[in-house]
């Protein structure tokens, strides 16, 4: 899943391997949510990658969703880390994303190493692939990453 994940996004996104390849870590997750009227959740799973020492990290997600809606969303994400504190950060405490959580795209060509990724925080970037190719906005709100203690 994770090969198949970059290879798309290198293809969308080209600048996104070097961006990738000169980051601390990244990770990769598959998601799928689906919302009923009210209420709607979702899970995944990934693995994160770190770039210096090699080692890989399984993980998990879980997404609570409210709100009037009707569907079901399938996607990927990709999370890039600069530096090391995040990385680890995400990987030994998870992640929340919550109500409050804005994203910025950079867009096109002027977006430099991360075009086509979403600021999550300082140093932090975010990926969404979506069957379209890559999405412009962050729909993981509510969301919660933590390690698969079953897989590591």
């Amino acid at each position: 899943m994770a090969k198949e994940t970059l290879a798309r996004l290198y293809k969308l996104q080209p600048s996104a391997k070097k961006a990738i390849s000169k980051s601390a870590g990244y990770g990769v997750f598959s998601n799928f949510g689906m919302k009923i009227f009210f209420a709607g959740s979702g899970k995944g799973k990934g693995i994160v990658f770190d770039t210096k020492t090699k080692k890989q990290t399984f993980m998990k997600m879980i997404e609570l969703q409210a709100g009037i809606g009707l569907g079901v969303k399938k996607f990927r994400l990709v999370w890039v880390f600069e530096n090391r504190k995040d990385l680890t950060d995400f990987i030994n405490s998870g992640w929340e994303l919550g109500g409050q959580t804005s994203a910025a795209a950079k867009l096109g060509d002027q977006g430099g190493a991360f075009a086509g990724a979403m600021s999550v925080s300082p140093g932090v970037w975010l990926y969404q692939l979506t069957d379209e190719g890559l999405a412009l906005e962050l729909t993981a709100k509510g969301t919660k990453y933590y390690k698969d203690d079953d897989l590591n």
